[in-house]
């Protein structure tokens, strides 16, 4: 059979962060030994906990209105305004009387879509931009590496608080001007990361059989890198949420009544002298879920780190 007959079969990387062995490539003095140390160490108790506060708070805000919850927005003139907690309302309600658990589990809701929406058109863009560049280099790289180096180089923050000035505050319109302003970074990331396996022997043993490049991408690389592209993925939604809840406490993220955490830390400025509540309940729950993400997304950074060892 001649070799033009051989059927291509995807090949599994004998250096894949997914196992646990270490490879050495041949070559005597100035090898390189592939170590993959993250599958050796377990994700803890803690991980799990991180977890389970990540999915309870999606759950909550996904399934809100199934819940024994008022209407965020209606208005209770039979409660004293910015009463505290109490057996009927467990977060207290804010100065117009409104329940504040159900604006703070109905303003999840911004938070998730903006972080998560923002973060996959980021993906899409900088992610596939990312991968096309790291493994084709040559001009395509170059062209698509000088233009993240521009957008970089301009600051994200007042980009996006100007677009969105001048553009309105739709939630919709939020989101993609984030997941925009986000691709450049992912795109580096991406990039790196892919750069990293595309002269790998299984690589090369996939081109040899004459697998296309879109196979390469999708069968090869792509399982390889998806371990750096979750943890960093969480990383990023936490910075996209801290980044909607700046705009919202500016004013310039999605008009009320609808509640949003930044909202709600924005309109508790007049009364905290009054009313604490009214910031702290937001201000926990933004905190604890910011803080689930970023451990989750730094632990599996950690469980599957590939170091590399000149030897």
């Amino acid at each position: 059979m001649s070799e033009s007959a051989v059927p291509y079969e995807p090949i599994e990387a004998t250096t894949s962060v997914s196992t646990r062995a270490a490879g050495a490539a041949v070559g005597g003095e100035g090898a390189v030994l592939t170590e993959v140390s993250g599958p050796r160490k377990h994700l803890g108790w803690f991980f799990w906990v991180c977890v389970g506060w990540i999915v309870l708070v999606i759950l909550l805000a996904v399934f809100a209105a199934l819940l024994p919850l008022p209407n965020p927005n209606y208005q209770n003139f039979a409660i004293p305004a910015n009463a505290g907690p109490s057996a009927g309302h467990w977060f207290g309600v804010d100065d117009l009387s409104r329940d504040i658990l159900s604006r703070v589990i109905y303003g999840a809701r911004v938070s998730l879509i903006v972080g998560f929406g923002a973060m996959a058109i980021g993906l899409a863009l900088g992610g596939v931009l990312g991968m096309i560049a790291g493994y084709r280099r040559g001009t395509v790289d170059t062209v698509v590496n000088s233009a993240s180096y521009v957008l970089l180089a301009f600051p994200a923050l007042v980009a996006v608080i100007a677009i969105v000035t001048f553009w309105g505050h739709q939630l919709w319109k939020i989101t993609i001007v984030i997941g925009v302003a986000s691709a450049p970074l992912i795109f580096r990331i991406i990039r790196a990361a892919t750069l990293s396996y595309a002269t790998r022997d299984f690589v090369m043993a996939a081109k040899a059989l004459g697998a296309s490049d879109t196979r390469i991408l999708l069968k090869e690389i792509l399982p390889n890198i998806m371990p750096i592209t979750v943890s960093f993925s969480l990383i990023g939604v936490a910075t996209i949420v801290v980044l909607e809840g700046s705009l919202a406490f500016l004013g310039l993220s999605i008009p009320g009544p609808t509640p949003s955490w930044g909202n709600m830390l924005n309109e508790s400025r007049t009364y905290l002298n009054v009313n604490p509540w009214l910031a702290l309940f937001p201000a926990l729950a933004m905190f604890s879920f910011l803080l689930a993400l970023n451990l989750v997304g730094d632990r599996l950074r950690q469980h599957f780190d590939v170091t590399e060892i000149k030897l």
